[in-house]
């Protein structure tokens, strides 16, 4: 299956559709589990995965990491072509803080660099000292781009008014059917700087897979809930998504999902269910 690309603002390339790792390795009896999972997404042609150090306070970084060693041992998938992403925590992103943090997030997961590390919201210090941070890790290799998440409108112009502010790759948020909030102001911004959107929780935290307006427009298309709403999002051609599965029904469901086209009178329909923003609103976050 032929996946779609989306470019970072320097041409880079990044897959369209990826996996979250939101919740895993918060529980041991589910590591070998969730090891499974990771390496049977690589093998059906994943090659974005997003982590956080927060999540499961490392333990989905360690997960992650066995999951990649165990499949680039197998011939499974090559480090070259995964985008791998993780996030530092407010508080750890002054500029020592940041790189401690991502040393630890590298032992982790096992690799020398990671592609794409982001601040996973505002905290206490200042964005030039989290910039600084950054910049000292691409100076020594050990990432490649950086970005932000949970960022608005405001976040992103004070931004890109410091200093090496614009070289920002990404800017993660919630963004799914339920959660339109950002057409208003933060999509369109983005778009006009060429910056991609990565979108987690694209399908509601799974809420929407039980949606029986969904579950009826995917029905005539062929097509489950989640897979509307996840082609959804993915519709807007500067837009990433990043799902979290374990099983692999879901797994391929999600894979799919990137190739189901949805008409013009499917998208008029889902906006009379699912309104579109008149107005600016709170940035949506979980």
């Amino acid at each position: 299956m032929t996946l779609p690309d989306r470019r970072l603002p320097d041409g880079t390339a990044i897959p369209a559709i990826g996996l979250g790792t939101w919740r895993m390795g918060e529980r041991a009896q589910a590591r070998d589990a969730e090891v499974l999972a990771v390496r049977e997404a690589l093998r059906l042609g994943y090659r974005l995965i997003d982590t956080a150090e927060m999540y499961g306070e490392g333990g989905a970084e360690s997960m992650l990491g066995e999951a990649l060693r165990q499949a680039f041992s197998a011939g499974e998938a090559r480090r070259e072509s995964l985008t791998l992403v993780s996030k530092v925590y407010p508080h750890h992103a002054s500029t020592r803080g940041v790189v401690e943090a991502c040393e630890r997030s590298l032992r982790r997961l096992k690799v020398d660099q990671i592609d794409l590390y982001l601040l996973h919201w505002r905290g206490a210090f200042a964005l030039s000292d989290t910039l600084e941070g950054f910049a000292q890790l691409q100076r020594r290799g050990l990432i490649r781009h950086w970005g932000v998440s949970n960022f608005d409108v405001s976040d992103m112009e004070e931004l890109f008014a410091l200093p090496g502010g614009t070289e920002c790759a990404s800017n993660q948020v919630y963004y799914s059917l339920e959660a339109r909030g950002i057409e208003f102001d933060l999509l369109p911004w983005q778009q006009r700087h060429q910056l991609p959107l990565m979108a987690y929780s694209p399908i509601g935290q799974g809420a929407l897979g039980a949606h029986p307006a969904l579950q009826a427009m995917g029905q005539s298309l062929g097509a489950s809930a989640a897979q509307v709403a996840l082609a959804w999002v993915l519709r807007q051609p500067d837009v990433i998504a990043i799902p979290k599965a374990v099983r692999s029904a879901h797994l391929r469901d999600n894979l799919a999902a990137a190739q189901l086209p949805l008409s013009a009178s499917d998208l008029q329909h889902l906006d009379a269910l699912f309104n579109p923003p008149r107005g600016k609103q709170p940035l949506a976050m979980i």
